[in-house]
């Protein structure tokens, strides 16, 4: 989690602002062995779950779900998470917030902080999410931005390791666009300590700040390629993202061209270890980023990684929220 204190050098001291909170706002912000620990709890409510086990550790709390981008998986394993601990929900789109109708986003965040115990916002841009964490003295989740999806990352870490069980000696690899995805596997890369690569397409990169800083923090290496070929040969674990992302239409045909070396199919996947895992957070352009007879095979574990987004969800709102 987002675990810093924000200091009054980060902002106006004439201003009354509640600062002792928590958020996970990007996987930067946490440390080894918290990140560990809430895929452990993950893990374990799973198994729990699946033993007939109802988790109430949530009762008589309540989030508000705050989106102004369209979901489906992660809305509704934020939901099934917070329901699943005995929690309640209050979903808002952009029509019903004041995300997009001009209320100071310092001014919603004192407000919100006042009816419910989190705040679970998808949005456009990375300042959303934290002037609302500056703001709001109940924790702030970051369920999307531009620069970062950390949530399902974790989901995504959590199921190789339920997979693997360990995450020491793989070699993982990003395949495709440079996105947000890609920052938070990188970012993840460097708090774990395991070795990442990636292969995008030239100007197609990860944000070039955000590689580095990782960099510099990361005990293993964290390699930027361009043959996918080279990329995944031997690999453990494969994860690929559409090619196009919610907002970059417009770019669509343009990237179906650049993009098309990238494509996940048998042929590359041969190249691969024989027992490697692919990973898709979905939804899936199906005969774009992946081909459907890898999606479908024996590799692929994207709807087990799909459920694993709602106990990763139960395990950072427990966390958050009773903490």
């Amino acid at each position: 989690m987002e675990v810093r204190f924000l200091s009054s050098g980060e902002r106006d001291p004439s201003e009354r602002v509640l600062i002792m909170t928590k958020h996970l706002l990007a996987l930067k912000d946490c440390d080894r062995s918290l990140l560990r620990a809430l895929v452990d709890r993950a893990l374990a409510l799973k198994r729990e779950a699946a033993g007939g086990v109802r988790h109430k550790t949530l009762a008589g709390r309540t989030i508000s779900m705050l989106f102004d981008k369209p979901s489906t998986r992660t809305r509704v394993s934020f939901e099934a998470a917070m329901y699943g601990m005995g929690g309640q929900v209050i979903h808002m789109s952009s029509r019903e917030s004041q995300l997009t109708r001009g209320e100071p986003l310092k001014d919603m965040a004192r407000v919100m902080a006042r009816y419910v115990d989190a705040l679970v916002v998808r949005t456009y841009g990375q300042e959303v999410v934290e002037e609302l964490a500056r703001y709001s003295d109940v924790p702030v989740i970051n369920a999307l931005t531009d620069l970062y999806h950390p949530c399902q990352v974790l989901s995504d870490v959590m199921t190789v390791l339920e997979k693997k069980e360990t995450l020491d000696g793989l070699k993982i690899v990003w395949l495709g666009d440079g996105n947000n995805m890609a920052h938070s596997w990188i970012e993840a890369a460097s708090v774990l300590g395991f070795p990442l690569t990636l292969a995008c397409p030239e100007g197609y990169e990860p944000d070039a700040a955000i590689l580095e800083a990782a960099r510099q923090r990361s005990e293993q290496p964290i390699t930027l390629l361009r043959d996918p070929v080279e990329a995944v040969r031997e690999a453990d674990v494969i994860n690929v993202d559409v090619w196009a992302s919610m907002g970059q239409e417009d770019e669509q045909e343009q990237r179906l061209r650049i993009f098309q070396a990238y494509q996940l199919n048998a042929g590359l996947l041969a190249h691969a270890r024989k027992d490697a895992l692919v990973l898709h957070c979905l939804p899936a352009h199906r005969g774009e980023e992946i081909t459907d007879d890898v999606l479908e095979g024996e590799h692929s574990v994207a709807f087990d990684q799909a459920e694993n987004k709602m106990h990763i969800h139960k395990s950072i709102l427990e966390y958050l929220i009773n903490s």
